[in-house]
């Protein structure tokens, strides 16, 4: 069963301290965006049951924002 996945914790942050921090930091809100943008497509795709190499890409894209989220809070 598909579930959307849960950014906060694995940046082991609070929904609060994530929140002020993205009052301030204007590329973290646009990278949170991009990042629930894709967990959307994952989540329409596995419950679509795409093909696996489909939902593979998204969930590899996924990472890649997440990825790019945890350099930029720990920068």
């Amino acid at each position: 069963m598909p579930v959307k996945h849960d950014l906060l914790a694995d940046l082991n942050m609070t929904r609060d301290a994530f929140d002020a921090h993205k009052k301030t930091d204007a590329r973290l809100s646009t990278l949170h965006e991009q990042y629930n943008a894709k967990d959307a497509e994952v989540v329409e795709a596995e419950n679509a049951s795409a093909d696996d190499t489909r939902v593979t890409l998204l969930r590899k894209e996924r990472l890649k924002i997440k990825d790019d989220i945890v350099a930029h809070v720990k920068r």
